[in-house]
Formats: C-alpha cells, structure tokens, sequence
C-alpha cells in the first residue's frame, strides 16, 4: 500500500501492544513511531513533525493524561486518542477535557481505532487549512470577525479554501446579515487573483438605467450627461473578482446582458457597437429563494444554472450559536478601541440572553446590540438589562402595502435628488421617466427640487 504522509506516534508500556499496533498502522498505510516510555515518546515529538498520537491511559511512570498535555504544550495541534483498559466514564471525561480527541476501552476493534484515527486526523487537516486561511486574511486585510468556531462556519471555510484555486462561478446564499460579502472576499483572497481588484456592487441598491451603466459602462453620448466615456465595474475588475450582491434584485433586462458576460466573459457597454472583453470571476450571492423566483417568472432559468455552479450556503446565527461567544468577545474588542473604553465582558445572565435570541438580523444584529450596550455601560462588564433592551418595545403597526410603496417612494425620490444635488432632469433620467412625470411625482409629495441646490451649494 502506498505510504501517507500522516505519522503516527504510539506510546505504551506493552511492547507486545505496541508491536501489533505499529503492524495493523503500518499496514494501513501510516508512517508510525512509537515508545515505551515517556521521555522517548517527548523526543519524538520534538523531532518529528507528527498528525497524531495514541496513548496508553496509564504508563509505568505517570498517566497518559499528563503525557498528552506535555505534548501538547510542545505542539497543540497533535490529536490524541486515549487507550484505556478501565473505561470508567471518569477517565475518558476527564481526558476529552483536557484536550484528547477520543478514547478507545481495551481490547478494541482494530477497524474502530482506524476510525477514530481518520476521523481525527480529517479534523486537524479541517482545522489546519481554515487557521491558513484565517491566518492569511487576517494577515492581509484584518478581516479578524470571520468566526468560525462552529462546524458549519469551519466547512464553509473549507469550502472556500477548496474552491478558491478555481474560477467556477460561486452563489452565495444566506440570510442578511449573515456575512456573505466576507466570505466573497475570503474566497478572492484566498485565489491566484488576489493581487488583482475586488469590485463589489448590490444590485438591489441601484435603478435600472444606473446599475446597467455602472456595470457595463458607456461610451460618451450614450445618454445625456454622459459627457465623457465611463468603464463599467466589469472592466475595473479585469483580472479579478466582481461580486453581485443581492443578484435576485437585477432586472430581467440586465439579467440577459449578464448572461452574455458570464458565457463569453464578453458585453457591450452602453452606446458601444464594439464588444469588451474582460477576465473576471464573478461571485454572486443573494437572501432570495432563487428557484422560487425562477418558477414565479422573475429570474431567467438559464442565468441561473449559470451562477450556481459552486452553491455555498451560510447559516443564520441562531443555527450556530456556539459562534455567539467568539462574536461577542470580537465585538467588545472592536468597539473597545473605537469608543476608547476597557470593556471585559459580559456577565453570564447577559450572555444567556444573548444566547436564548434568534438573531432575525443574524451578525449584524448581534454586533448593533453589543455596539449600543458599551455605548451605554458605565462598567466594565455588561450586564443582561442593556442587552436586546428595544426587544421588549410593542411595534409599530405594520403599514399597508400602499402606505409602505408611498413611503418607499418618497425616500427614494429624496435620495435621487440628493445625489445630483436637486436637478430634475438628471434625476429623472436616473429613476427611468419622463420630466414631466417626475415633477408630477415632486408635486405628490411635496418635494421641493431647489431646496437640495441649496443645501449642495451650503456645502462647498
């Protein structure tokens, strides 16, 4: 059988033991040491850059216990497996609590223990590989609140670093709030197109007629105002990664340009007759249930396919709760140095409410909740009473569909306003209708255009 590279150190004071495991391993393929004794069995460890350990619970000198943890202080990331002739529940709690990966009672299966070994060692490559990518994303650009000490978020991480050597198109899927722009990131990174640009953009945050141009660019007099040739995000990333944020947003008419881009890596900007080219990888991601959207006639099937060739799926918080605690302490940690305060903590009730949450808002609704309680502490703990304080508040009535599309509709004619600093007839260009209907929509509202050209000149 063709040799691993995995090299197992067995420690047992039955040599007779140690000779029939060091066969069986051998046999399976393990490049394998072993030792009678303690102080051989540390030597080994010093010299040798070993995957994993098995040890005998109790040695001639001294308990395995205290031997695993002498291994561990020279190299913490050795699993270990415990062998024990006892069995008692005592020893093998006592050995998982400080730090052993499992224990087998004598006399064991062979095939059990081959098990626990792939099992253990499968772990350590899972944990090694997500402390890389860790290590070279917080080495490179601090994303240091990629919290992966749940199993889900360690596959994910995984996930990312497997997929990553790849230029297969990726969706993204998970709640808002749940990190999904980090984890596009993370998978940039962790690419050959690292040192090339990462362009982001939420289709959902911008009209029709903007979000084509922004994506493809346009040549001068594709429109009016457009005074000058303008590159799309598409060709800024040109060797990089272009990110698609809330994809399930984008009209259906920029849908089909996008599938041209994906298929030929190819597209006209706007007013152009001459195609571009460009060498992107695009990421997407979105909260929507695309194949939902697909059937209900709101999302082209076959731009579908197209983005989900590599699906990755982010979990909400509250399917990884044991993530909370390393959030929190991140958080605190943050807003410690930003809010130039020496927070500790949390108390335990505070943290048992934050652990009872559901986390609607998922991340980000766990990092507003930890930034409004250490703007409001006075110690140097936090304390249950600040935390999820609004949680307790009755809501507001829920509006009508009309009364929330005329709300809607008047932000977003304030915001348009403010972005060409009250002139009417770029606005309405932006929003896609005519002058006239645009000043008929002022009128609905009230809105007054020259009030925004007063506010811009105040400004310079």
């Amino acid at each position: 059988m063709q040799e691993r590279t995995e090299k197992i150190l067995i420690v047992d004071d039955d040599e007779n033991l140690l000779e029939v495991l060091k066969m069986r391993l051998e046999s399976a393929g393990y490049d394998v040491f072993t030792a009678p004794h303690e102080k051989e069995a540390l030597d080994l460890v010093q010299k040798n850059d070993l995957s994993l350990s098995i040890i005998d619970l109790q040695l001639a000198e001294r308990d395995g216990i205290s031997l695993m943890e002498d291994i561990h202080r020279i190299n913490p990331e050795i699993p270990v497996i415990i062998l024990t002739a006892y069995g008692t529940i005592e020893s093998a709690v006592d050995a998982m609590k400080k730090g052993a990966y499992s224990y087998l009672t004598k006399p064991f299966d062979p095939r059990e223990l081959l098990m626990q070994i792939e099992k253990a060692l499968e772990k350590r490559r899972l944990t090694s590989e997500v402390r890389r990518l860790q290590g070279l994303i917080e080495e490179q650009y601090k994303f240091e609140n990629i919290i992966a000490k749940s199993e889900k978020m360690r596959q994910i991480l995984y996930q990312v670093s497997r997929i990553a050597s790849t230029d297969s198109t990726v969706l993204i899927q998970g709640e808002s709030g749940t990190g999904k722009e980090l984890i596009a990131r993370a998978i940039h990174l962790a690419s050959q197109r690292r040192n090339g640009p990462f362009i982001a953009i939420n289709c959902a945050a911008l009209p029709e007629t903007l979000l084509e141009s922004e994506l493809f660019g346009y040549e001068r007099g594709a429109f009016t105002g457009a005074i000058r040739s303008t590159k799309g995000l598409f060709t800024q990333a040109h060797g990089g990664t272009v990110f698609l944020d809330e994809i399930g947003n984008m009209p259906m008419s920029i849908q089909a340009k996008m599938l041209r881009v994906l298929q030929d890596r190819q597209f006209y900007p706007l007013g152009s007759k001459r195609p571009v080219e460009v060498d992107v990888r695009v990421i997407t991601a979105t909260n929507m249930d695309l194949e939902r959207e697909v059937r209900e006639g709101r999302f082209r099937e076959d731009l579908y396919y197209r983005i989900h060739v590599i699906p990755i799926r982010i979990p909400p918080l509250r399917e990884r709760k044991e993530d909370i605690p390393a959030l929190v302490n991140h958080f605190i940690k943050k807003f410690n140095q930003r809010m130039k305060k020496n927070v500790r903590g949390v108390s335990p009730k505070a943290m048992q409410k934050l652990m009872a949450h559901d986390w609607p808002g998922n991340v980000r609704e766990l990092e507003n909740t930890i930034e409004f309680a250490m703007a409001m502490t006075e110690h140097d703990i936090i304390h249950e009473d600040l935390i999820l304080q609004t949680k307790g508040v009755i809501p507001e009535p829920i509006k009508t569909l009309k009364e929330a599309r005329e709300a809607f509709e008047r932000e977003y004619l304030i915001h348009v306003l403010s972005m060409v600093n009250g002139n009417v007839s770029r606005a309405a260009e932006i929003a896609g209708r005519y002058r006239a209907d645009f000043y008929a929509l002022l009128r609905k509202y009230n809105i007054k255009p020259e009030l925004f050209k007063k506010k811009a000149q105040e400004e310079r």
